[in-house]
C-alpha cells in the first residue's frame, strides 16, 4: 500500500471519536483476529486529536484517550490480553511494545492476568500524561499511574507502578507494586516487594524529578505537528 493510502486511512480513523466499524486489516490500525482465547473481535477506539504514525501498529481491544501520540515502530496489541488502556495526553515512543498475557480462556476470565483500576479490569492500564520512552515494554498484567516516566528499554511485567514515578533506562520491574513518587535507578532489577518498598523517593535533589514535564511538552507539540502534516 502506498504512503498516500496509509495517510488517507489514518485521517479517516483519527477523525472520529470511538469509531466502531472495523478498518481494513491491511492497515496499521486493525481489529484483532478471533481465537479460542479472544473470541470477540474488537477495534481500537480513538479521539479526534490522537496521532498514530503509519509505521506504528494499534490492534484489537485498545482504547486511547485524547491527545495520545503513538510514534513510529510502536506496537500496541490488544489481541491476547484485553483491554489495553492508554490515558489522555500520554506518548508511546519509537519501538515501544505494549501487550499482555491472555485474559480469557475456555469460557473463563483469567483474573490473575488482569489489573483492577477504579473498579475496572484491564490487561494493561497506562494512565494520563505518561511517557513511555524508546523500546520500553509494558507487558500485562501491568499498570502505570498518571504522570509517570518509563525510560528507554525499561520493562514492566506483572507489576503496578503508581503515579509520579520515574523508571530510568533499562530498569526492570516485575511482580511488585511501586509506591507513588519513587524512582528506579538505571539498570536496577526490582523483583521483590522489599526491594520495591526500599526504592528512593523523588525530591528536588533528584536530577530527573521533572523529566516527564519536558517529555510531555515535546511530544504534545510533535503530535500536533504530525497531525497537521498528515
Amino acid at each position: 500500500m502506498s504512503t498516500r493510502g496509509y495517510v488517507a486511512a489514518l485521517v479517516l480513523l483519527t477523525a472520529a471519536c470511538h469509531r466502531t466499524s472495523a478498518p481494513d486489516p491491511t492497515h496499521h490500525i486493525a481489529p484483532n483476529v478471533r481465537t479460542s482465547f479472544s473470541p470477540n473481535v474488537r477495534v481500537p477506539t480513538f479521539h479526534a486529536h490522537d496521532f498514530v504514525h503509519p509505521l506504528a501498529s494499534v490492534i484489537g481491544a485498545v482504547e486511547l484517550g485524547d491527545d495520545v501520540l503513538v510514534a513510529p515502530g510502536a506496537s500496541v496489541r490488544g489481541d491476547e490480553g484485553q483491554p489495553i488502556h492508554i490515558g489522555e495526553g500520554s506518548n508511546i515512543q519509537d519501538g515501544v511494545v505494549i501487550h499482555a498475557l491472555e485474559t480469557f480462556d475456555r469460557g473463563h476470565v483469567i483474573a490473575r492476568n488482569l489489573v483492577d483500576v477504579d473498579g475496572k479490569p484491564y490487561a494493561v492500564y497506562v494512565g494520563d500524561r505518561v511517557s513511555i520512552a524508546h523500546q520500553a515494554q509494558i507487558h500485562g498484567p501491568a499498570s502505570v499511574g498518571d504522570n509517570t516516566f518509563v525510560g528507554m528499554q525499561a520493562l514492566v511485567f506483572r507489576a503496578r507502578v503508581a503515579a509520579n514515578c520515574v523508571l530510568e533506562p533499562r530498569a526492570l520491574v516485575m511482580g511488585v507494586n511501586i509506591a507513588e513518587g519513587r524512582y528506579v535507578p538505571a539498570g536496577q532489577v526490582v523483583r521483590t516487594q522489599a526491594d520495591a518498598d526500599a526504592l528512593p523517593k523523588i525530591d528536588e535533589t533528584y536530577p530527573f524529578a521533572h523529566i516527564n514535564e519536558g517529555v510531555l511538552e515535546v511530544n504534545k507539540e510533535l503530535a500536533e505537528g504530525y497531525e497537521k502534516a498528515f
